[in-house]
Formats: structure tokens, sequence, C-alpha cells
């Protein structure tokens, strides 16, 4: 860890405050408009828009390395760790009364659904305790009861690989990040609705995933929404990949949330 992140300055705090402040409620917008709209269609070969799966395009996701021993026991001591500190979220309403909130409660059917702290996020750009994540993280019985699976970890999108791996070791687990958004202008919150060629022209269900490509539908580009993230579903199971899951689990679960049939 960087001596700049055990005593970061009073620029980096205030920076890191209005991060906090604005990336939680940044994707209720995204939210909101998705209840209204349906999953895009994948491109024709002939058209003029990117073709494939779109949501390639807004998510990276960390290298992977060879394991150690060292590595495995480092994960697994984080494991356990998380465990015993949330098992006592069993229940929702323990996680809301330590300040965490769910996220996008306007789509009723998430594939996980993220119960979400700004004072942990901030906290976490500075210091990792395994005991305290950005999230809390559940699925849904079939009877519509919140049944706990995880946690989730955030931490600034500037952060290097070799800072990710001294929390959550590359070679057992892979931090991905939402990135290459474009965003309606500020103000304009409607065109989040806008659909071109049968795709969305904004978000992460948008072909657009450049500057330019952006600014041609006068909106507004983000290479990085959020920070790095990496899911730990300590109650599905005791080993290493239940736990930290693969590429695919760990980086499409938040997307997929923001889709109205959650699919």
């Amino acid at each position: 860890m960087s001596s700049s992140l055990n005593a970061p300055t009073s620029g980096t705090v205030r920076r890191a405050l209005i991060a906090a402040a604005v990336a939680l409620p940044l994707f209720a917008p995204v939210a909101r408009a998705q209840t209204h709209t349906h999953s895009a269609p994948s491109a024709s070969a002939g058209s003029t828009m990117h073709s494939g799966n779109e949501e390639a395009l807004h998510m990276e996701m960390t290298p992977t390395r060879p394991a150690t021993a060292a590595d495995s026991a480092r994960a697994a001591g984080v494991a356990v760790t998380l465990r015993k500190a949330i098992a006592k979220y069993r229940d929702t309403t323990a996680a809301v009364a330590d300040g965490y909130r769910l996220f996008a409660p306007e789509i009723k059917e998430q594939k996980v659904y993220h119960f979400s702290s700004s004072w942990m996020g901030l906290q976490e750009a500075f210091r990792f305790d395994p005991a305290k994540p950005t999230s809390i993280l559940y699925t849904k019985d079939a009877d519509g009861r919140f049944e706990l699976v995880g946690a989730m970890y955030l931490v600034p999108k500037k952060f290097t690989l070799e800072q990710l791996d001294a929390r959550i070791p590359l070679s057992i687990a892979r931090w991905h990040r939402h990135v290459n958004w474009c965003l309606p202008p500020r103000g304009h919150k409607e065109r989040w609705l806008e659909r071109k060629s049968g795709h969305a022209v904004f978000g992460p269900e948008s072909p657009i995933a450049t500057k330019a490509a952006c600014d041609a539908v006068g909106g507004t580009f983000r290479d990085a929404i959020f920070g790095w993230m990496v899911h730990a579903s300590v109650f599905a199971g005791n080993d290493a990949r239940s736990i930290w899951g693969d590429a695919e689990h760990a980086g499409h679960d938040m997307q997929d949330g923001m889709k109205m049939d959650g699919t």
C-alpha cells in the first residue's frame, strides 16, 4: 500500500468525499430509465452500430496471475473474516440500520441486490478492512425473501494492479470496473430513454464506447464509472471459485441488475 493512501492529503480527502457523495446515486437515473425500456437486441451484420456483446465494451477485468499458496491463504483469510462480520446482515433491516441502502430499488427483479454504503466506500479509499465492505449482496428466494450471499469491495478507479493485489490477490479474484460510458448531458435525464437502431444510446447497453462517438450524440463521456470492484460470495461455498467467482459472474452482476428483466 502506498504511503499516500495511509496519509491522504486534504485535497485527496476532499475529492474522495465528493466521489462518495455522488458515486452510489449515479446509477439511479439509469435504473429509472431502464424500468421503461427493454434490453437492447444485437445489431445486425450490416448495421453501422457495433455488433456482438455491448456489455463487453463497458467492462474491464484485471488480468489473471499464477496462484501461489500465500495468495490462497491470504484470500481465504479475507473470506473467513468477511463471513463472520456480515452474518448479522441475514436480515436486511440490520444492514439498513448500519447505513447500507438498496441500490436501484425501482428494479424489482435483479440478479444480485446490492445494499451499499457511501461511508464504507469512502473508507475503502484509505484502508482495507475485510470486515467492512462497501456493499452487502443478496439474492431472492422463490418466495421473494432476501438471502445473504456475500459482499463487494470498492476502491478508487486509479488504483494500480499492485494496490488491488495487495487487497485481494489477482491470482484468486478478478477485479472489475465499468468503463466507457456515454451519459446524457447535464439537465437532460429524459435522454436516458433514447434509442437508435434498436439500441440504447446511453449507459451500459449502448454500443457507444468512445469519446468521439459520445460527442457525436451530444453526450458526456466517462472513461470509468465508480471504481474497481470485487465480489466475495462467502455464503456460496468454501472453495475459492465459489467465493470469488469467475470473470462472467464478477463482471456482470451489477450491470445485469440495471436491466428491466434482470437477464
